[in-house]
């Protein structure tokens, strides 16, 4: 019997960036981004008043578990480059910035002497202004050439939000320039009548990787004359690109390097970062390229007021008699309820589309109670909606005519909100760079802001919020990225031969694997060598094989079944777990139920409902050993790292209450099982180690289970991962290991790193694990240590107290890592200033 917990949507995905630790993690930049407006001139309550009255309700001070305070920071000017073109920095002047900061003339000078160079500054420090001051400089030159575009730039956005946020602040930097910069968005919602003139005239064009991958690369001779003059090429927000999804955005460059030498243009790179460690490794890695680094951060900051909050427990029981903590959505919901009725600007970020658009729907209804004018007040903002609702939502937010908003990490990346005096953070994003980026959506005029972080009611929100050291002590994590995975790079070697063939010298720019590949493309008639090199064979479009986001085929479209009205799509590889039948969808505040699942013609048919309750997927997993790469000894156990095959079935769901989160039942679902080759770390013991921990047979499967779960739980603090990026599987007699094993495993096709990482950091990681487990104040397991939301087995069994005893045993014989670490990437440098002040709760 195997005991196991999957990653959601990850298993029919195609599928590293190192991040200096950065000391001042959420610098507030007092120049804001061109073409906004300054902060109203009104005085608004301290960011500490502001908690002060969030924690004034009954028993909510105890839920304060610590706060962290960071002192505002002066900021540094410096003077711009000669070479910067005088009509820019008058356009720079008009827009209020009379000075850039250090690091602002820094980067725009090696940007200027052909060096590519990454901006790896705190959020909100002009990070945009640093590289748009040497491009729009360039964009002048260019424009005084006979076909008025000798030099263009390419602009790259992780999201569609971020790139028509950054297209309406360089259009208003820009406006003194008159036509001589021209920037235009080229995306999926671009209409078709206006692609033809950006091809031809826009010499700023803002896209982002998916749309340069399936739309401008495949295209290029349509795009000769832009590629022709390329000089500059910007990646903001470069630290989302980790895990598979990078991977597949380093291949994406290094096609479009390949086009550009083709068309005779050799494109400076200039990435941007709020938080990034080792940040000119990461970039290297990502665009193949010698990149410089600028990461003393020279603006100012305004205070910042960090509060860990824990949500109180409950009389309800969940299962097997667990204690029940109040929901984090709940929980935020009030939050950002009582922030709107203090007239403070506020986004709550939250992790899910769902959870998202149901914080909205609670909040709307607890304003509606005090004022009935105060629910249009707040709105859901999220990932899957269609363009038009998308663009209305963000104008609305700009405008100042919402004062709440519960967003996914759609809007997380940059874009310029100016005036928030909040931000909630509904349970731990995964990832410190990703907390601190969210944190710093606050304050972003310079003036002090509260970000609240809510722990979700797991061991790694609950590790987190009785380890506050973890967070405000701890570097940014090193960002995991392989762009050698053969399921990564495969696909790109067609796209690359579709678009020009391949020859011998590109085999250095897509890196050491490709000899292996390409002739077992050429088995697979994919690739064909003539004497001019490799050739695509197929009719079909070559970059069609590679999903970059990892969705593992063409998305799911959710149709309304009586209207026949699209309301949006969700990921091929997420349909399992999100529309399948019975599942509850959200969509602007409106509740569906899936009626039914079309897996072949890629469907999920809903109608309006307003069912009590959310539904959450269960599935169960087994697992195969094909290869062990490494194993090390830990006493008579084994620590291992290797490939492995996954077979993955979802097979029910439970149907949650909402606000409580008790569980209502269990309905079973007939899904086809999916199988994965990625890559694992796993750890056995012997029949000694358990007799040494007292694990008698049966409370072995128990142990293990929870041992698993837990460990599942604490990963993301030690590599650059979401919980749903990582599976495991535990099994007390594993017929390829022939002992008692845990495994814990990549959740995308070829690995991503993230195992790896694991194996590295293992008695760091479990050790982790073990005082999660043990520190909690249940009795016998609960969703904050050992249960998992999707536990297929039905977090049964799983034996506490035998996880505890089983990991010490392990550890007790675990030998030092590399190098020694003392914390989880590396020696210890404060994430804030060493001069904050802190208030932390006791724990019980």
């Amino acid at each position: 019997m195997a005991f196991n917990h999957l990653p959601a949507a990850m298993h029919d995905a195609l599928g590293p960036l190192s991040v200096t630790p950065v000391t001042h993690s959420v610098p507030m930049a007092k120049n804001h981004r061109p073409g906004q407006p300054p902060e109203s001139g009104g005085s608004r309550p301290s960011p500490a008043m502001i908690l002060d009255r969030l924690a004034a309700g009954a028993g909510r001070a105890a839920r304060i578990t610590h706060t962290e305070h960071l002192p505002p920071r002066s900021g540094t000017h410096a003077i711009w480059p000669d070479r910067i073109r005088p009509e820019v920095i008058s356009a720079i002047e008009k827009a209020g910035i009379a000075h850039p900061w250090a690091h602002q003339a820094a980067a725009a000078e090696h940007a200027l002497d052909g060096e590519s160079v990454v901006i790896a500054t705190g959020t909100a420090s002009g990070k945009s202004l640093a590289y748009l001051a040497p491009v729009l400089s360039t964009l002048l030159d260019g424009s005084e050439a006979p076909n008025g575009r000798g030099a263009t730039a390419l602009y790259l956005a992780p999201t569609k939000a971020l790139a028509a946020d950054q297209r309406r602040s360089v259009k208003a930097l820009a406006a003194p320039l008159g036509n001589a910069v021209r920037p235009a968005v080229y995306d999926g919602d671009t209409p078709v009548e206006e692609r033809e003139w950006v091809r031809q005239y826009a010499n700023y064009v803002l896209t982002n990787p998916d749309m340069l991958h399936r739309g401008i690369l495949p295209s290029h001779p349509r795009w000769a004359s832009f590629l022709r003059a390329l000089r500059f090429v910007v990646i903001d927000e470069c630290h989302t690109y980790r895990g598979v999804f990078g991977s597949h955005v380093a291949q994406v460059l290094r096609r479009l390097r390949r086009l550009c030498a083709r068309y005779g243009a050799d494109p400076v790179f200039l990435l941007a970062s709020a938080t990034a460690a080792d940040p000119a490794v990461a970039a290297g890695r990502l665009t193949g390229l010698p990149v410089r680094e600028v990461s003393d951060d020279a603006s100012p900051r305004g205070e910042l007021v960090f509060a860990l909050w824990e949500p109180p427990l409950t009389d309800l029981h969940g299962e097997k008699g667990a204690p029940v903590r109040r929901t984090a959505t709940a929980e935020t919901a009030d939050l950002l309820t009582d922030l709107t009725l203090q007239g403070v600007r506020s986004v709550a970020f939250v992790r899910s589309r769902r959870g998202a658009e149901l914080i909205s729907v609670i909040a709307k209804e607890r304003l509606a109670e005090v004022d009935r004018s105060l629910p249009k007040r707040v709105a859901a903002y999220r990932g899957g909606y269609l363009p038009e609702e998308r663009r209305a939502l963000e104008r609305a937010l700009h405008s100042g005519e919402l004062l709440g908003l519960a967003a996914t990490t759609a809007l997380e990346l940059g874009i310029d909100v100016s005036g928030l005096g909040a931000v909630v953070i509904s349970g731990y994003p995964g990832t410190r760079a990703s907390l601190w980026q969210q944190a710093g959506r606050a304050g972003r005029s310079g003036q002090g802001a509260l970000a609240v972080l809510v722990a979700r009611d797991d061991p790694l929100d609950t590790y987190l919020v009785h380890h506050p050291e973890a967070l405000f002590q701890q570097p940014v994590e090193s960002t995991v990225l392989d762009p050698d995975n053969p399921y990564v790079l495969a696909p790109h070697l067609c796209a690359a031969a579709a678009e020009l063939p391949l020859t011998e010298p590109d085999i250095a720019l897509f890196g050491p694997a490709v000899p292996e590949l390409l002739p077992q493309l050429e088995a697979a008639k994919l690739l064909r060598r003539r004497a001019s090199g490799w050739h695509w064979t197929r009719r079909e479009r070559a970059a069609d094989l590679a999903d970059i986001r990892g969705g593992g085929g063409r998305p799911v479209q959710i149709v309304e079944e009586g209207t026949g009205r699209l309301l949006g799509t969700v990921d091929a590889a997420a349909a399992h777990t999100s529309v399948h039948e019975g599942a509850v969808h959200l969509h602007q505040g409106r509740t569906h139920l899936v009626r039914k699942l079309d897996l072949e013609d890629s469907v999920a048919l809903v109608e309006q409902a307003d069912p009590p309750y959310s539904t959450v997927a269960r599935d169960t997993t087994a697992i195969t050993v094909l290869e062990t790469d490494t194993e090390i000894p830990w006493g008579q156990g084994r620590l291992c790292y290797g490939s492995v095959e996954v077979t993955n079935q979802v097979v029910s769901f439970l149907r949650r209450k909402l606000i409580t989160g008790e569980v209502l039942g269990e309905t079973k679902l007939d899904l086809p099982p999916r199988t994965l080759r990625t890559r694992a770390v796993w750890w056995t013991v012997t029949e000694d180690q358990l007799d040494a921990a007292r694990i008698n047979p049966e409370i072995l499967g128990g142990a293990l289970h929870a041992a698993e779960h837990a460990s599942i739980g604490l990963l993301p603090l030690f590599a650059t991962c979401d919980r749903w990026d990582i599976g495991g599987v535990s099994v007390p007699l594993h017929p390829d290991t022939l002992l008692p094993t845990v495994f814990v495993y990549d959740g995308h096709p070829g690995g991503a790193g993230f195992a790896e990482r694991a194996f590295h950091t293992a008695r760091t990681w479990l050790t982790a694990t073990r005082e999660a487990i043990a520190s909690c104040e249940c009795e016998a397991g609960c969703p904050s240590c050992i249960q998992s939301p999707k536990c297929g087995n039905g977090n049964e069994p799983l034996h506490k107290r035998g996880a505890v005893r089983l990991l010490t045993e392990l550890l007790r014989a675990a030998p030092p890592e590399p190098n020694g670490p003392t914390t989880p990437d590396g020696p210890t440098r404060p994430v804030g200033p060493t001069t904050s002040n802190r208030r932390t709760k006791p724990k019980d």
